[in-house]
């Protein structure tokens, strides 16, 4: 059995962030550290997006960057503007790549494909891997992209479609979501909010491929790449053990009403890190207690009011931009929260508090 002084379960974002994130502050150099990842290879599986309210270690893996975005509904299309927080896609394979061409410089630092030879009883553990967690009844985020090349330039590049509710929503909650890299390349995504239990929504690439034909108006396209995957909008049941933390969406770092994960990641990282020598007696990080219970009652409305939230939230981005997308980031104050509350349908939201 291998003795270290940190073990991180999971070298996914979470995982590799942390020890990225160690690194780089020199936390690594008189400690070491066992990264416990099954895969054999890493390659792009997955797009993460975000608006940049704070810095993070990542910048020269985003592929782009708008400061544009719409909303549509059948109440119509809004345009909005943000000059000051910039909406980044991520690229998980130049992420991939970043990272591990780091950590490998380290000898302190060892990767395993399972933990059968690691002594966790001196180690400090920070775990990434959710719990099993089956709840289908329960709400979830599920989606399919597919980045698509065309022919001819199809896309305005200069503005991403964050959602478009004017589609079959199917007694749930259904949006498109459309991220132009270029003018001849984007990737389009469909994303319900509902039960993972019913399979008749699962029906993606006949989903994708009508919207791509008759609302984006493109016949002739290749799919460069795809990718699937499903958020549990609730929150994780956190066992609290001695010598261990756990970190990403198995910490709670998803915040529920969005699914945005990335930038909570990168903040509970610099939290390990400038806590790291005294990591046992540090408090638990959370997102925020005030978005727990907004984020609550927001999941309370979408579960009893499914079709009421296009108009939700296309009246949510009526606010100044800033506001909005503080209060989505986490970054909101008590005004920016208060003016959010008052686009709301105040009766619906009262109902749900309790």
């Amino acid at each position: 059995m291998k003795d270290f002084d940190y073990i991180i379960l999971g070298a996914g974002c979470a995982g590799l962030s942390l020890a990225f994130e160690l690194e780089m502050n020199k936390k690594l150099d008189h400690k070491t550290l066992a990264i416990v990842e099954i895969r054999d290879e890493y390659k792009r599986d997955k797009t993460w997006s975000f608006w940049k309210v704070s810095d993070h270690n990542f910048e020269d893996c985003v592929i782009k960057s708008w400061h544009n975005f719409s909303i549509n509904s059948n109440l119509g299309s809004h345009e909005i503007v943000s000059r000051e927080y910039p909406y980044q896609t991520i690229d998980s394979g130049l992420f991939y790549k970043k990272v591990l061409d780091q950590l490998t410089k380290n000898k302190n630092i060892q990767f395993f494909k399972d933990s059968e030879k690691l002594n966790f009883e001196n180690s400090f553990v920070f775990n990434s891997i959710p719990s099993k967690n089956n709840d289908l009844s329960n709400i979830w985020q599920h989606f399919k992209g597919i980045e698509i090349e065309t022919i001819k330039d199809s896309f305005d590049d200069e503005i991403f479609n964050l959602m478009d509710f004017d589609c079959d929503q199917r007694d749930n909650v259904h949006f498109f979501y459309t991220l132009p890299f270029a003018k001849n390349r984007a990737l389009i995504e469909t994303t319900w909010l509902s039960k993972m239990d019913d399979k008749t929504l699962k029906d993606y690439d006949f989903q994708l491929e009508k919207y791509i034909k008759e609302t984006l108006r493109i016949k002739n396209y290749k799919i460069n790449y795809q990718e699937e995957g499903a958020i549990p909008l609730f929150y994780p049941q956190i066992k609290i053990e001695k010598n261990k933390i756990n970190i990403g969406s198995a910490g709670g770092m998803t915040r529920l009403s969005t699914g945005y994960t990335f930038l909570n990641i990168q903040d509970h990282s610099k939290y390990i890190s400038n806590n790291i020598e005294k990591i046992n007696n540090t408090k638990i990080y959370h997102i925020g207690k005030k978005y727990e219970l907004l984020d609550n009652i927001f999941l309370n409305v979408l579960k009893n009011y499914p079709d009421k939230m296009p108009k939700i939230f296309f009246k949510m981005f009526k606010a100044s931009s800033k506001t909005v997308i503080k209060f989505l980031s986490n970054k909101s104050n008590i005004f920016d929260d208060l003016a959010i509350i008052l686009k709301m349908p105040k009766w619906i939201f009262i109902k749900n508090i309790f």
